[in-house]
């Protein structure tokens, strides 16, 4: 089952599946590319801000962002041991 990155629970270690701009903001997509999140990629969310788990603390790779949680709604993501494919209306759904 595909999921967004700010769905992911804290330690769970997660594989990018694809990654989509928002229509508001497209540029989002080439960024998140540029700094690491492209299919495949390994990812782990390590921490979440309080209140309302913004931001996310991720690792990729061997860096650590921290991502608003309306970025981490673009990044579509399956546990590490899956290769399940991202539906396209699942991407269409990526909103700022």
């Amino acid at each position: 089952m595909n999921r967004t990155l700010d769905q992911v629970a804290v330690g769970e270690e997660m594989r990018v599946s694809a990654v989509a701009g928002p229509e508001a903001a497209p540029e989002w997509l080439r960024w998140l590319e540029e700094i690491g999140f492209i299919a495949g990629e390994r990812v782990r969310v390590m921490a979440k801000g309080f209140p309302g788990a913004d931001p996310l603390v991720v690792r990729i790779g061997q860096s650590t962002f921290a991502l608003r949680r309306a970025e981490a709604a673009c990044v579509f993501v399956v546990p590490a041991a899956a290769a399940e494919p991202v539906r396209r209306e699942a991407l269409e759904a990526c909103q700022a």
